[in-house]
C-alpha cells in the first residue's frame, strides 16, 4: 500500500512539474475524443434519419371515387396476403379531404377551390408498407402486374434516393473522421511519448539514486506508466463534461432540422454513457500506456 502511494506521489510531481506539458497532452487527447464523439453522433443520426425514412417509405395505389367499400376490402386483403407487404392502410374519400384541408389550412385560396367544386373531388386509397425496405423494387413490380378494376392509379416514387443520399453523405464524413482521428491518435502517440521523456528526464538523479538503492524496474516504471492512467482518465471525465452540455445545445436544432424523425441524441448517450465512454477510456489508455511504455523503457536506463 505504501508503494502505491508513494506511485501516485511521484506520478502527480511528475504531471505538477511539467503542467504544461501535462496540460497539451490531455488537450490532444480530448480532441482525439471530440473527433471520435462527433463521429458517432454523425452515426446516430444517420441511422435514424435511415430507418424514419424507411418507415414512412410506402407505395400508393389511388382508387376509383365510385369503388365500393366491399370492393376495397376485398382488395386490402388481396394485398395484405402478398409476402412483400408488412401493412394495408385504407384511407377513405372523406378522410382524405379532411387530411387535404388540415395540410392547406393556411391557404384560403387553395380552400375557396375547393369549396367552389361542391363536392369531394379525392378518390380514396391505399398505402402500402413493404415488409422489407432492401425489397421495395420487387414489391413495385409485383404492384404493377396486379390487377384490379377499382385501382385508377398507381403512386411509385423512389423513395430509395432519398436515404441512397443520407448514406453517401454518412460514408463521406465518416471517412473523413476516420483519417481526422488517426491523425490525432498519431499525434497523442507522440505527445504522450515526449511527455513521459521529459518527465524521465527530469527525474534522472532520482532514477539513478533508486537504481543504487536497488529499487525494481517495477518501482521505477510505474509512476511514468500511472501518469498515462491520469492521462486517459482526465481527458474522457473532461469530455464527458463539455460533450453533454454540447448535446443539450444541438438537440434542439436537430429536433428542428429533422422533425418528425424522433432523433434524441442526449437519451442515446446517457443510456450507453458505459459502453461509449467505458470503451472510450480503454482506447485511450491503451495508447497512453504504449507510449509510456517505450518512453520510460528507452530513457529510464540509468
Amino acid at each position: 500500500m505504501l508503494s502505491f502511494l508513494r506511485i501516485i506521489k511521484f506520478s502527480l510531481q511528475d504531471m505538477g512539474r511539467n503542467i504544461w506539458l501535462s496540460i497539451v497532452t490531455i488537450t490532444i487527447l480530448l480532441l482525439a475524443l471530440f473527433s471520435i464523439n462527433t463521429l458517432l453522433t454523425v452515426r446516430v443520426v444517420s441511422d435514424n434519419a435511415v430507418n424514419a425514412v424507411k418507415e414512412k417509405i410506402d407505395v400508393s395505389l389511388y382508387l376509383k371515387p365510385d369503388s365500393s367499400e366491399s370492393d376495397i376490402a376485398t382488395l386490402r386483403t388481396r394485398l395484405a396476403s402478398l409476402p412483400e407487404i408488412k401493412i394495408v392502410n385504407y384511407t377513405s374519400k372523406q378522410a382524405a379531404l379532411e387530411s387535404f384541408r388540415a395540410k392547406y389550412r393556411d391557404n384560403p385560396e387553395i380552400l375557396q377551390s375547393l369549396r367552389e367544386l361542391g363536392s369531394n373531388p379525392l378518390s380514396p386509397s391505399l398505402a402500402i408498407t413493404p415488409a422489407d425496405f432492401d425489397d421495395t423494387a420487387n414489391l413495385v413490380n409485383a404492384l404493377r402486374q396486379f390487377d384490379s378494376d377499382i385501382i385508377e392509379s398507381r403512386d411509385f416514387s423512389d423513395n430509395t434516393a432519398v436515404v441512397t443520399k443520407i448514406q453517401d453523405v454518412t460514408q463521406r464524413v465518416n471517412e473523413v473522421g476516420a483519417v481526422v482521428i488517426i491523425i490525432f491518435i498519431l499525434t497523442s502517440l507522440l505527445v504522450v511519448y515526449n511527455s513521459i521523456r521529459v518527465a524521465v528526464y527530469t527525474h534522472r538523479k532520482e532514477i539513478e539514486i533508486m537504481r543504487l538503492v536497488g529499487a525494481s524496474n517495477f518501482f521505477i516504471y510505474m509512476p511514468f506508466l500511472f501518469s498515462a492512467f491520469i492521462y486517459a482518465l482526465l481527458s474522457v471525465l473532461i469530455m464527458v463534461v463539455i460533450f453533454y452540455p454540447f448535446l443539450t445545445l444541438l438537440q434542439p436544432y436537430l429536433e428542428v432540422f429533422l422533425a418528425g424523425y424522433n432523433v434524441n441524441l442526449l437519451s442515446y448517450f446517457v443510456y450507453n454513457f458505459a459502453s461509449i465512454f467505458g470503451l472510450q477510456f480503454a482506447i485511450v489508455f491503451f495508447i497512453t500506456l504504449v507510449a509510456s511504455f517505450f518512453a520510460v523503457r528507452k530513457y529510464a536506463r540509468v
